[in-house]
């Protein structure tokens, strides 16, 4: 991550209109499948500084690991529960995850598919994984660019990789329809008038408001009902014989 987004990310991810729908439609999700309240063992990959932690409180006892050292407030309240360093082999808890979370992390990875397999070996016998990532490489923009993406999703090339680390597919949408057009005027804009990545800033409230609630709209609407595209997909899967 840039040092300057790095600067920002905790205004984005607690103001900014995106941060704030994605946040409440994942826990729409959680709700829909976990029926019971605490107990859960939950990882969060790519956790930041544990600004999902008070939220994922209600489901069980939650920890996190971040790569990125200056995500992480070392005098922040999360502290101890967030271990700074890779997700890798390396990483090996002495007890396994009811819960994984990794949102927004595949598309940095340069092996993807080990990371997939990696979490699956995480996870208890009845373990389930939530993740995100950015959809539809048509939509590539200088934002994947400033965040190092290295590929952008879609249904058809993230199923295989789920399947091949043994995940059953229980549950999978594409969220922010909306942003799709606007996404292919900036990469139409971008290819016209090359011009430097700029780091994300929240909004002015009177624009940051009703974007908002735009996306949280189309998530219960549109988005509830399998619309097959969107600038973000969220699957939520199963251990093999897992539901």
């Amino acid at each position: 991550m840039e040092p300057e987004y790095a600067r920002r990310y905790r205004d984005l991810y607690a103001k900014h209109w995106w941060w704030r729908a994605r946040e409440e439609a994942i826990l729409e999700v959680l709700r829909r499948h976990i029926r019971s309240k605490g107990g859960l063992r939950i990882l969060d990959v790519g956790c930041g500084d544990g600004l999902f932690f008070g939220r994922l409180l209600d489901f069980g006892e939650v920890e996190g690991i971040e790569p990125d050292e200056r995500l992480v407030d070392p005098r922040g309240p999360h502290r101890d529960r967030i271990r700074i360093a890779a997700f890798d082999d390396n990483f090996r808890p002495s007890e396994s995850y009811s819960l994984i979370l990794m949102l927004d992390v595949l598309e940095h990875l340069d092996n993807p598919g080990g990371a997939l397999q990696h979490a699956y070996s995480l996870l208890s016998p009845s373990g389930m994984l939530l993740l995100t990532v950015p959809a539809f490489q048509s939509l590539w923009t200088n934002h994947d660019v400033i965040n190092h993406h290295r590929v952008r999703y879609r249904r058809r090339t993230l199923r295989p990789l789920l399947r091949r680390a043994a995940f059953t597919i229980v549950e999978e949408r594409y969220w922010y329809q909306w942003t799709c057009p606007l996404k292919l005027a900036i990469r139409l804009a971008e290819a016209v008038l090359p011009r430097p990545a700029s780091i994300a800033r929240v909004p002015p409230a009177w624009i940051n408001r009703p974007l908002y609630w735009i996306s949280r709209i189309e998530q219960l609407t549109i988005g509830a009902i399998g619309v097959p595209f969107g600038s973000s997909l969220m699957v939520y899967c199963a251990k093999q014989g897992a539901s």
